[in-house]
């Protein structure tokens, strides 16, 4: 089976508590366009894809009425309660076509903005890792070390060390799929991202180098903000 297939997840089971909406912040819009339908129609003319499976809440109303409802490239699954427990949907949708060595890269739907070159750059840089990666940043900012239920600065982290994780991530699914569910079952609430589930397993995950324009959106100014960056890499 060749080892280079690649398949795209893209969580969007969340209601996205933090916009103030009632509607989930996959839904909301971002150029008149669904961020949802913004982010999946971008990764999908960047790069071939063996599929692509999209896990939706159980109770979703508004998926039939996007643009990506009526791409046949692809799939939906019922998605979870927490972000890993979506992403292994997805990857038990996927058991019987996904081969132990295919790379699965899991993207957050609230990222509109990853470039083109980023998904070129970690799909080619990761293809003959051993382990996997994901696209990152060095932080840039002075951190503080401030103790819970503080608000007295207790140090100053070493920020050489320090990077911001941003998606996709990248990883064979035969480690993928077993490091999560042992994640979700062993250390409920240290999951994160992928590579979290992957370091706890044992393995250590590459770091490649990403644009900081690969925004997440979180709260509403964000989509101001995105929309004005897609602009600008539309224009470039």
């Amino acid at each position: 089976m060749n080892a280079h297939r690649f398949w795209l997840v893209v969580p969007a089971a969340g209601i996205g508590q933090r916009m103030q909406s009632a509607v989930p912040k996959q839904y909301l819009t971002l150029a008149d366009r669904f961020l949802l339908d913004v982010t999946l129609s971008r990764l999908l003319a960047a790069c071939a894809w063996e599929g692509c499976v999209v896990p939706l809440h159980p109770e979703d109303r508004w998926w039939r009425h996007s643009e990506s409802a009526a791409d046949g490239r692809i799939e939906t699954c019922a998605g979870g309660a927490e972000r890993v427990d979506s992403v292994i949907a997805a990857l038990r949708h996927l058991e019987g076509r996904a081969g132990d060595q295919d790379w699965v890269l899991v993207h957050d739907v609230a990222r509109p903005c990853v470039h083109r070159s980023d998904l070129h750059r970690l799909r080619n840089e990761l293809a003959p890792d051993s382990v996997g990666g994901l696209l990152a940043a060095p932080v840039s900012d002075t951190v503080k070390q401030v103790a819970p239920g503080s608000d007295r600065v207790s140090g100053t982290a070493d920020r050489r060390q320090l990077w911001r994780a941003f998606t996709p991530q990248m990883f064979r699914y035969g480690d993928l799929l077993p490091a999560l569910e042992t994640g979700a079952r062993e250390h409920a609430g240290a999951i994160t991202d992928e590579a979290s589930a992957m370091e706890l397993a044992g393995w250590r995950p590459r770091v490649v180098a990403g644009r900081t324009d690969n925004i997440k959106i979180t709260v509403p100014e964000d989509l101001a903000l995105a929309e004005f960056i897609l602009a600008r890499q539309d224009a470039g």
